[in-house]
């Protein structure tokens, strides 16, 4: 999704930042900062964390975050301005990092999990070709969504 979002804002290519590959600049909805944390998605939210160390009273005043999601069906997304993290360990290591459950997301549907398949193995192997196609074909539509949340609307 993020780098959906780069391609179709034309950003600069992403670069090491911390834990995370980092790119931003200004859209016609305003600036934008994008990270994609390059820790296990149990731990994603370390980057937020990295971000606020030197400035603990720091609050992310207008963060979005976007996460692939087993439990929702392959081919939907779901936008949500607040809730629980549903059992998704990234989602929980955002909560931690941020001490709250009150930031949006945008969960995106990749599900669901193959019986008897391993949960970590499902989320980190390659996505087969067929859901690919599925995904892929969704990301304007997502990406149309992100762009109104930036602006506001």
């Amino acid at each position: 999704m993020a780098d959906a979002l780069v391609a179709r804002w034309r950003l600069p290519r992403w670069e090491r930042d911390g834990n995370a590959r980092a790119t931003g600049g200004q859209i016609p909805a305003g600036r934008v900062h994008l990270m994609k944390p390059q820790t296990y998605m149990n731990l994603s939210g370390r980057v937020l964390r990295d971000l606020r160390a030197p400035s603990p009273e720091f609050q992310f005043t207008d963060l979005l975050i976007l996460v692939d999601d087993f439990a929702l069906p392959l081919g939907s997304y779901r936008l949500r301005t607040t809730g629980s993290a549903g059992g998704h360990n990234g989602l929980k290591s955002v909560e931690e990092a941020l001490g709250t459950k009150n930031y949006p997301r945008l969960r995106i549907g990749i599900g669901p999990k193959p019986a008897g398949a391993d949960q970590s193995d499902w989320v980190t192997d390659q996505m087969p070709a067929d859901d690919r196609k599925v995904v892929d074909a969704l990301m304007p539509e997502m990406c149309d969504v992100v762009e109104k949340w930036v602006s506001g609307q």
